[in-house]
């Protein structure tokens, strides 16, 4: 797989949107992120926990194709949260890897990054599929809010307070979710709506 795409001129140009990912991620998902948000001219930033490496490469689910990642996410804090338009948890295996931790009496490292985005009403925080498993042990996050994933996981999110609808993707205002990775193109095209929104909004 590509690691970066050349952003084309767009109504997104100069927004930042960075992905998530781990070992087992679905590839079509992912690349579609890629080449979706670059035809808008927005910059992909992939992001992954890097464990003091320079880089990781990680092997996708369906083909195993490889994807190395140099965006490291414990080095963003809220400047670097700030410089980013929206934040993808994607599918697959990816928000479970990144949920562990070696040391049981501190949250990941993932999960830190995401209380952080949530404090910053303009980021748009995108889950899709069974990535809100990232905030198991972040509940408050989302409890009291709606939102979809996928069928495996409607028990998990009620227990963590949210209201599950029954629908392929969900808005409510800073948070975007979405039922399975073949839903990748409602994610994509809701986050980019969403941008454009609050672009206008601004004007």
């Amino acid at each position: 797989m590509e690691n970066s795409v050349i952003s084309l001129p767009g109504p997104l140009t100069g927004k930042r949107i960075g992905v998530l990912v781990e070992g087992d991620f679905v590839e079509e998902e992912i690349s579609y992120y890629q080449r979706r948000f670059s035809e808008e001219g927005a910059e992909v930033v992939l992001l992954t926990r890097l464990w003091g490496q320079p880089s990781l490469t990680f092997a996708g689910y369906e083909q195993r194709a490889p994807l190395t990642v140099d965006g490291d996410l414990e080095d963003l804090g809220y400047d670097g949260l700030s410089r980013l338009s929206a934040l993808i948890v994607p599918s697959g295996m990816v928000a479970d890897r990144l949920r562990y931790t070696e040391d049981l009496d501190r949250p990941a490292p993932a999960v830190d990054l995401m209380r952080r985005a949530f404090r910053i009403p303009r980021l748009v925080k995108a889950f899709s599929c069974h990535g809100l498993m990232l905030l198991s042990t972040a509940p408050e996050l989302i409890r009291g809010r709606p939102v979809t994933c996928h069928n495996n996981l409607v028990g998990d999110v009620s227990n963590m307070g949210a209201h599950y609808r029954d629908q392929d993707v969900v808005v409510d205002s800073d948070l975007v979710t979405t039922r399975t990775a073949g839903h990748c193109h409602l994610m994509a095209r809701t986050v980019i709506d969403t941008l454009k929104a609050s672009e206008q909004v601004a004007a």
